[in-house]
């Protein structure tokens, strides 16, 4: 788990808890006490949390570093769904990353590495380019603020090309991935076709749901990376159909 990651994880949890113990952040991030202490004293020093004696506390005034930190649900599902999608990239490969909270969390985990990323998701390039990561590709277009990206004014024109698209929706079923924003679909409809591998970050709440309009068909799925209380039933049947499956 790098620094980066580490940090927002510490600060979604005091967000969520108000106080940590050193033990607690310990056994929260499956780190070293020494690590956890470290932590803690670059970011009082930053001053994104208060040390306390034997712990932290998070404080109302820190600056929220993405839209998502007061509304994500499922978030520890998330977490390990990000985290096994950041094992799938290798050295040198070029990534597209759409948007989202789950796509957030996967740039931490990849934010640093030999990679070049490639998104249209405000939030997510502000953050790699704050972490000092070095190849990063913002696609260019008009920003749209409700949804913190750029689209493209030329719909013909796609350039980017990448080994792996990730992507989410609001819904999974046996036809395949459904989302409910015409806005954003319209975007990432481009991006896919240009993608060695198509792969699906969705918390195991959206299975089974068919929410909005059909986005990518199940053929057009190379993965499904999901929560490991997915309903055994169903991902037997997204599997009979040909479907590799990831839970986590």
């Amino acid at each position: 788990m790098n620094e980066n990651y580490r940090h927002r994880r510490l600060l979604q949890l005091l967000l969520e808890k108000k106080a940590l113990s050193t033990m607690e952040i310990v056994e929260q991030l499956e780190i070293s006490p020494a690590t956890a202490r470290r932590d803690i004293n670059k970011l009082a020093q930053q001053g994104r949390l208060k040390k306390v004696r034997n712990g932290a506390e998070s404080m109302q005034s820190f600056p929220i570093d993405y839209q998502y930190s007061l509304v994500i649900n499922n978030i520890d599902e998330k977490q390990r769904i990000a985290q096994a999608a950041s094992q799938l990239c290798q050295e040198g490969d070029s990534i597209i990353l759409t948007c989202g909270s789950t796509m957030q969390m996967l740039g931490d985990h990849l934010c640093g590495r030999k990679l070049q990323i490639i998104t249209n998701f405000i939030p997510l390039a502000n953050k790699l380019i704050e972490n000092n990561h070095e190849d990063i590709v913002i696609m260019g277009g008009q920003y749209n603020r409700n949804k913190a990206i750029t689209l493209s004014l030329n719909q013909n024109e796609n350039p980017y090309a990448a080994n792996i698209m990730f992507t989410s929706g609001k819904g999974f079923t046996t036809e395949g991935l459904y989302k409910t924003d015409m806005i954003i679909a319209n975007s990432e409809q481009r991006l896919s076709a240009k993608a060695g591998k198509y792969v699906v970050l969705l918390d195991s709440t959206k299975l089974g749901q068919q929410v909005g309009m059909l986005f990518t068909k199940l053929k057009d799925i190379d993965l499904l990376i999901t929560g490991k209380d997915a309903e055994p039933e169903f991902i037997q049947s997204l599997q009979a159909k040909g479907l590799s499956v990831m839970l986590v």
